[in-house]
């Protein structure tokens, strides 16, 4: 199965990837290896938020130089025990968002 993310005002692939190794399902949520991401449009933020079991990420801001969306995505460069799976990955929602679309094939 092939995993696209958008980024919903522009249309800009954000994620895909189609091998396990690449992007799997955790928690509800893709996350992706950072050679499945545009990098090129992402920004890693300085905006933090700390969950009480996978510690603290970054958020990640979608930007093409014309047009920035807040949030699109999250990075735990350094998650507690048992998390380090998440490590480096950059997750986004699955489904539908206000910033994003997620496309199946």
């Amino acid at each position: 199965m092939k995993i696209t993310i958008r980024e919903r005002a522009t249309g800009v692939i954000l994620a895909a990837a189609t091998d396990a190794s690449q992007v799997f399902s955790f928690e509800g949520n893709w996350y992706f290896a950072p050679e499945a991401v545009n990098q090129a449009a992402l920004k890693v933020t300085d905006d933090t938020y700390t969950c009480g079991y996978k510690g603290t990420c970054n958020w990640v801001s979608f930007d093409d130089g014309s047009r920035r969306a807040p949030q699109v995505a999250w990075i735990y460069q350094s998650p507690k025990a048992g998390y380090e799976r998440i490590a480096g990955r950059y997750g986004f929602y699955a489904g539908d968002r206000s910033t994003t679309i997620e496309e199946r094939e």
